[in-house]
């Protein structure tokens, strides 16, 4: 296995650990990783067999918690299988801000960060809008209560998975500056 394979298995491996591990209670601490993962893997992973294996995770997890865990399954309704798209929506940001991210560090943080916020918000308009509208949770919906739902749901959705993308991104620099320190401290061996 190459360094680059390994390194995207390890990847691969911590994001679904994380998600199985966050993913039961959206409100609890830590909060659901979820979203910032979907996007993530698109960031760093590349492949649709990434997204298709973590869709599955996301989908058995959900089914545990409920089924066997005694997790409220409030959020299950006809709405939820429009979470493939809104996972897609991430996975798609994610792989337009990789392909985007480059030498200059603070070109690719604006892309990553305004890719974060379409993404984001594309997200949580399909999956917040078809809640709202298919779930059958409210009694009568109109567009004014869905706006309110929006407002009042919104930055919760958006804060979470920015601060989980900041967080790995923050990783990420100071993992490249600390190897490029290192590399340029290192002896160098006379080439002969």
């Amino acid at each position: 296995m190459t360094s680059f394979t390994a390194k995207r298995s390890a990847g691969f491996l911590i994001m679904a650990v994380v998600m199985l591990a966050t993913r039961l209670c959206h409100f609890e601490f830590p909060p659901d990783a979820s979203w910032a993962i979907f996007f993530l893997a698109g960031f760093y992973l590349f492949s649709y067999r990434a997204f298709a294996v973590l869709m599955v995770e996301a989908v058995a997890i959900d089914y545990l918690a409920t089924q066997h865990m005694g997790i409220s399954n409030y959020c299950l309704s006809p709405a939820y299988v429009l979470l493939l798209p809104s996972y897609a929506a991430l996975r798609l940001g994610g792989r337009w801000a990789g392909r985007h991210w480059n030498a200059d560090l603070w070109r690719g943080i604006g892309c990553l960060g305004a890719s974060v916020l379409v993404s984001v918000s594309v997200c949580f308009l399909l999956s917040n809008g078809s809640f709202y509208w298919l779930s059958g949770h409210a009694a009568a919906p109109s567009l004014a209560g869905w706006a309110a739902n929006f407002i009042r749901w919104y930055p919760h959705f958006l804060a979470v998975p920015c601060a989980y993308i900041g967080l790995a991104t923050l990783s990420q620099v100071t993992g490249v500056h600390w190897a490029h320190r290192a590399h340029a401290a290192a002896p160098q061996v006379p080439q002969h």
